[in-house]
Order: C-alpha cells, then sequence, then structure tokens
C-alpha cells in the first residue's frame, strides 16, 4: 500500500528535531525505519510529520565512560555487533543483538529505535531491564536519565514524550565473574521471539552471588524476574537449584495468548528457558 500523506523534515541535529517534533501536531521519528515504514505502508500510523534522523551524527557511535559503556540511539545492529568494546563490556547486548531479525535488519535498524519502539517481544527491552540500563532523552526542557525500570510503560508505550528524542543508552560495564546468555525461542529464523530470556550470572566460590534476568514477550512490557533473581542468589550453581529457581519466573509475568502461542505454553517455556539461560551463563 502506497502511506498517507505526511510532511518530511531531515533534521541535521538534536535540538533540530526535537524542534520539528515540537512544532508538529502528530510527528513520528524515523531512525532505521524497520518497525515505522511497514506501518506507514499498511495506515496502521497516520503522522503529519515525519523527522528523519539519518544525519544526526551526534547520535551515532559507542564510547566508554569509566565504569559505562554509552551506545548512540542511531547506531545500528551491525555496528554494535562489530564493537570490541561491547563484546568485551556488554557481550548480553551482543549476544542478543544478534539474534536480531536477519543480516539486511541488522544494518538498517538501530539500537536506540529498537528500545523506543518498546515492543515486548523485542529481543533488546529485555537486556536493557536485565541490566539496568539508563536512558538519555532530550526535549525542549533539555536532557534527563530514565532508568530501564521506568522506561517501559506499556505495549509499544514508553516514558518518551511525543517531543522527545532518546539520544543515548547507558549501560554498565560487566566485570570478572561475571557469565552471560541470551536464550530464545521462536517458531523460524529471524522471527519474533515467542519467549526470550536474558542473563546475567556472577559466580563466586561456586555459587552464584548474583544474577540478573529479563523476559522477553512475558507481558505488555519486559519483565525483571526478581522472584529468580532472588532465589539463585547465594545458592549453588547446580541443575537441580537453578531449575527450582527458574520456576518461579512467572511471578509478576502477564503472558498473552495469540496465534503464536497461548499464555500457558508461554508460562511454560519461561521456566525451561530461564533454567537453560541461567545455566549457560554460570558455565
Amino acid at each position: 500500500m502506497i502511506p498517507a500523506e505526511f510532511d518530511y523534515v531531515r533534521a541535521s541535529s538534536v535540538d533540530e528535531a526535537v524542534a520539528a517534533l515540537a512544532g508538529a501536531g502528530d510527528a513520528k521519528l524515523l531512525a532505521g525505519g524497520q518497525s515505522l515504514l511497514p506501518l506507514l505502508r499498511l495506515r496502521l500510523a497516520y503522522p503529519e510529520v515525519v523527522v528523519d534522523l539519518g544525519r544526526v551524527d551526534a547520535l551515532r557511535g559507542i564510547r566508554e565512560e569509566g565504569d559505562r559503556l554509552v551506545i548512540g540511539a542511531m547506531t545500528t545492529h551491525a555496528e554494535v555487533l562489530g564493537s570490541d568494546a561491547v563484546r568485551r563490556h556488554a557481550p548480553l547486548v551482543a549476544e542478543a543483538t544478534a539474534t536480531v531479525a536477519d543480516r539486511q535488519v541488522r544494518h538498517r535498524g538501530t539500537f536506540g529505535g529498537s528500545l523506543a519502539h518498546a515492543d515486548p517481544a523485542g529481543d533488546l527491552p529485555a537486556v536493557a531491564l536485565a541490566l539496568d540500563a539508563e536512558f538519555v532523552v532530550q526535549g525542549p526542557s533539555g536532557r534527563r536519565t530514565v532508568p530501564a525500570s521506568e522506561f517501559f510503560t506499556d505495549y509499544l508505550q514508553s516514558a518518551l514524550a511525543p517531543d522527545d528524542v532518546l539520544v543515548e543508552v547507558s549501560l554498565p560495564k560487566l566485570g570478572d565473574g561475571w557469565g552471560v546468555h541470551y536464550e530464545k525461542f521462536h517458531r523460524v529464523a529471524q522471527a519474533w521471539a515467542i519467549v526470550g530470556v536474558a542473563a546475567a550470572v556472577r559466580r563466586s566460590n561456586g555459587s552464584i552471588a548474583e544474577a540478573r534476568i529479563g523476559l522477553t514477550n512475558m507481558g505488555p512490557t519486559p519483565v525483571r524476574a526478581t522472584a529468580v533473581e532472588q532465589a539463585l542468589a547465594g545458592g549453588a550453581a547446580s541443575q537441580e537449584a537453578v531449575r527450582q529457581a527458574a520456576a518461579r519466573a512467572t511471578d509478576g509475568a502477564r503472558p498473552t495468548s495469540d496465534l503464536h502461542a497461548q499464555a500457558d505454553y508461554r508460562n511454560h517455556l519461561v521456566q525451561v528457558l530461564t533454567a537453560r539461560a541461567v545455566l549457560k551463563a554460570a558455565g
């Protein structure tokens, strides 16, 4: 189909993008376009203005800031995968990004665009939640930082206001002793996750000292499996202990039934995948 008519603005700076959004009644940001363009073609979105961020170089790049790794919102998935700093300091991000769609999408789709889209079936929101990421957002009143625990508010909705631009995402570096794994179950290659589990585990003296678990597609937003984290902390890294803790993965989750899976099936899957992800992360 042909999109409905809209005005087009190609911003050259973050300030210019924010101004364009603030001056429009109904505007959409265009990053990599992998989510927005299909919505426009199917006429599921009718923006009056589309603001293109493709020339805003300040939104691209990966840098280290002390004990944190900062990824610009317009950095592509392919650039994330090619980064030595990401593989070294945020390997869970690299693992999950490698499962995003296909090679073509990863070369056009952006790290920030995937997170701002706030799809609970997307791979990166659960990772950001598990790693306690921080989102740097700029609006008409300036910049502010939003923790991942407050960023995802509902299905396809986030803390971004209509005139906000996601600038960058800050992630803590994982030090020695941490192991990670992203476990994803999907019907066919390159499909959305029916269920996914992002796990980061720190071992000490043969036990699990700390765990961070994020769940994909287990509710209208990504889910932090705090009950599993608490059950794992201080416990043995044995298969039986991990499986008992993973049985708590459904606590706080609100999976839906759809064409791909029923809610009870997702509840079963998440327990199995959580145990698998934790065991792999724990080595």
